[in-house]
């Protein structure tokens, strides 16, 4: 673009008025060529520093409640979320283990701080008395109403454990159908994206060429 402009200056004249979108790739080219060495370090360090932030208490926590009210990606992770707690928690709930420690583990290695303040406030519940199934059923943001009813029947039939792998079974393969899904998304928009890219750059380097064309006609 810089040499095009550089041509259409020579063959027109300095006093030569390139069309707006010419204008603006040569300036940001011109921005970019001459403060590279600007533009990248700052780059680099926002990034460095936006990713020491979320490696914090606060900021891990923010990150996940942004992550969950992202359109398409959410939907992924709150069922690979529920995929984890449930295999974790029937695992655990075969096991033996109490349903309280289990549910602190869970909570732990469910991989989304959201979930487990939730899975830990249910904990702390279930320890007053009240019934897992009715909880999880409150929160039907995090929890699909099908969790809280297989629990249920878990719970009524003393076999939580069978229940639950297969509601992970489920959202293990939704998973794996949502990542294929959005790869076949993300395919025609990053071709739209990139088309759009080529096609801005080649109208700034054909406008200034057809107007000289026609003033050479003229």
């Amino acid at each position: 673009i810089p040499m095009i402009g550089k041509t259409i200056k020579d063959l027109a004249g300095e006093e030569a008025e390139l069309p707006g979108l010419t204008q603006i790739m040569l300036s940001i080219s011109h921005f970019i060529v001459n403060s590279w060495f600007i533009v990248f370090p700052i780059l680099g360090a926002l990034i460095w520093l936006v990713l020491r932030y979320i490696k914090t208490p606060s900021g891990k926590k923010q990150f996940h409640q942004i992550v969950l009210k992202v359109p398409i990606i959410s939907k992924i992770i709150k069922k690979l979320a529920v995929a984890r707690f449930t295999r974790t928690f029937s695992a655990l709930i075969g096991a033996g283990v109490a349903v309280l420690e289990a549910l602190d583990i869970t909570a732990r290695g469910v991989g989304n701080t959201v979930y487990e303040e939730s899975l830990k406030t249910a904990a702390a519940r279930v320890k007053n008395g009240e019934i897992l199934s009715r909880i999880i059923a409150e929160d039907e943001v995090l929890y699909p109403p099908i969790v809280s009813q297989m629990l249920s029947v878990g719970e009524e039939t003393g076999q939580t454990d069978k229940v639950l792998v297969k509601v992970a079974d489920f959202y293990e393969e939704e998973v794996d159908t949502a990542i294929d899904s959005l790869s076949s998304t993300i395919e025609p928009i990053m071709i739209v994206i990139m088309g759009s890219m080529v096609g801005l750059i080649a109208a700034s380097v054909m406008l200034p060429i057809a107007g000289l064309s026609q003033q050479i006609k003229g």
